[in-house]
C-alpha cells in the first residue's frame, strides 16, 4: 500500500495507526490467507461518518467556488456590455 501511495512505509504505518487510534478504521487479518501479511482495514461507522462531513464540506467549497466564477463571470459580462454601449 506505501508503494502505491508512493510514500515510506513508516509514513503509511504511521497513518494507518492515527486512523486505528481515532477509530475511523479496523484491521482485519485474513488468517486463512497463505500471505500472512494479507490486512483488510475497513472503515468503521466513525469513520464513515468522518467521510461523510469531509465529503460535505468539501462540496460546500467547491459550491462556494461556482458561485464565485458565477459572480464573476456575470461582473465581466457586464463590463464588456458597458464597453460595447460605449463605443
Amino acid at each position: 500500500m506505501a508503494r502505491e501511495l508512493g510514500m515510506s512505509l513508516g509514513k503509511a504505518n504511521y497513518l494507518l495507526n492515527s486512523l486505528l487510534d481515532k477509530g475511523f478504521i479496523k484491521v482485519k487479518n485474513f488468517r486463512n490467507s497463505s500471505n500472512k501479511r494479507g490486512y483488510a482495514y475497513l472503515l468503521t461507522p466513525e469513520g464513515v461518518a468522518a467521510k461523510a462531513e469531509l465529503t460535505r464540506r468539501f462540496l460546500a467549497r467547491k459550491i462556494e467556488e461556482f458561485d464565485a466564477l458565477r459572480l464573476e463571470i456575470e461582473i465581466l459580462r457586464g463590463e464588456s456590455e458597458g464597453a460595447a454601449e460605449g463605443s
